[in-house]
């Protein structure tokens, strides 16, 4: 069956859809948890300063370790997904989100908070992998632009329901900040549970020769017809690839392009600079002389405006495409940062309408368009160890950037955001040059694509 006649099969064929949303969901999970972890420090910092006396120093390394962890997380995952499964790799992080959220609200001292922050960036390093790459491989084509953008969308509302309840939690008391944390068990019981009930990625199944099980899934996904010409999809390149999979195999003059393409985005999507919007808010507020509710109230509004922008983000991938999106999103935050560089250098309140059209834009294209990518481009064979490579990229990238920030906004202020802007255009010439349209289009036929097959 040629590929001509798999596209007009898949534009006609019906498929599971409520099906794929339950997994897609359940496996998204993950990405709830780490907003969670990304944003629950921000209201525990004033909290934690008093409680274990942190300095600066201290303080930054507390909210930095989970990006240290993080990178770990990675590691982890990769060996475990190629090895053992997607599955047991995301029971593996649920049940390290849950103790965590429990060991950071019950730390006795500062050393015990940050090693117990660094195991939670261990989950949010496994989950940041797994989840979109579980998601792209259940996914029929048509679909999973819009369902790996459901583990963006679950990042954002982990974020926004996490700072909520922070503020409501602000007058608990000295201790509030232990049900900050340990509130985090919840969810994570719920994610673990879930994940209990999902399948084996029917791509790793037929890889480790475990077609029937394969079979059971796929048919259930979208059928019989569905099920066998995905397996052949999957056999083909196999065939060629019946070796163990070593590190090695990543700089094969056929896959590192995908490769450097994969971290080239992971990179440029944290080094763009709009987690510093995220994550210094306050600082940036306080430099024009906002005062702290107004600082409480812009982290409403970034929340909001987070969420919105996701959502329709989830409607327009599989429409639009990745490319255009990305191409928009790098040209639109170069533009908007110098706007905002030129605002905060007046003092002008009217900075604020800019940061959070930066953060729509965000949310619309380089957020959701950049996971949905690295969970696209690598081959079938390669993918653990390919998306580790990209994520541990991703993850050290914003662990430069948030620990840059302070020190380039005490030195430049305002001309910070001209240093974002130069990224964002480099980054639009590296997406219009490197970058090829993966919409609607299997990973099989992907692995022609990317490697200029």
């Amino acid at each position: 069956m040629n590929k001509t006649t798999l596209a007009m099969n898949s534009a006609h064929h019906r498929y599971n859809s409520i099906y794929i949303l339950a997994l897609s969901f359940i496996s998204a999970l993950g990405g709830y948890l780490f907003g969670f972890d990304f944003a629950v420090i921000s209201g525990a910092l004033p909290f934690l300063k008093d409680q274990f006396n942190l300095t600066e120093y201290w303080e930054g390394f507390a909210t930095g370790s989970l990006a240290l962890g993080a990178i770990a997380g990675c590691i982890i995952a990769g060996k475990i997904a190629d090895k053992n499964g997607r599955k047991p790799g995301l029971l593996i992080a649920s049940s390290i989100f849950g103790i965590s959220s429990l060991l950071m609200a019950f730390s006795a001292n500062r050393d015990l908070f940050i090693a117990s922050r660094f195991a939670a960036g261990v989950g949010v390093g496994m989950a940041s992998m797994l989840s979109p790459m579980y998601i792209a491989e259940i996914a029929p084509a048509k679909y999973r632009g819009r369902m790996v953008a459901i583990n963006q969308l679950t990042i954002v509302l982990g974020i926004l329901i996490t700072n909520l309840i922070n503020y409501q939690l602000r007058n608990s008391g000295v201790d509030a900040w232990r049900w900050m944390f340990g509130l985090g068990a919840i969810p994570s019981l719920v994610f673990f549970i879930g994940v209990t009930w999902l399948p084996e990625s029917p791509r790793w199944l037929v890889q480790n020769n475990k077609i029937t099980k394969a079979a059971e899934i796929l048919n259930r996904i979208g059928g019989t017809e569905f099920c066998a010409t995905t397996i052949e999809e999957i056999q083909k390149p196999i065939h060629t690839h019946t070796r163990k999979i070593q590190f090695s195999a990543v700089f094969e003059k056929s896959i590192l392009p995908a490769v450097l393409i994969g971290i080239g985005l992971a990179v440029f999507q944290q080094l763009c600079g709009i987690n510093v919007v995220f994550n210094y808010t306050t600082t940036i507020f306080e430099s024009i002389g906002a005062n702290k509710d107004d600082q409480l109230l812009q982290t409403v509004f970034i929340g909001g405006v987070n969420l919105l922008f996701t959502l329709l983000a989830m409607g327009l991938v599989d429409k639009l495409g990745r490319k255009p999106l990305m191409l928009f999103g790098a040209a639109g935050l170069g533009i908007l940062y110098i706007i905002i560089s030129q605002l905060l250098a007046a003092k002008s309140a009217a900075v604020s309408w800019f940061l959070l059209t930066a953060i729509g834009t965000y949310a619309l294209t380089l957020a959701p368009v950049t996971w949905v990518l690295i969970s696209e481009i690598f081959p079938n064979h390669v993918r653990g160890i390919a998306t580790t490579i990209a994520v541990l990229s991703l993850w050290a990238a914003y662990f430069i950037l948030t620990f840059t920030f302070p020190l380039l906004y005490n030195k430049f202020q305002d001309k910070t955001f001209y240093m974002y802007s130069f990224i964002c255009f480099a980054g639009f010439i590296f997406v219009y040059k490197k970058v090829r349209e993966t919409k609607g289009k299997t990973l099989e036929e992907l692995e022609h694509i990317i490697g200029g097959h």
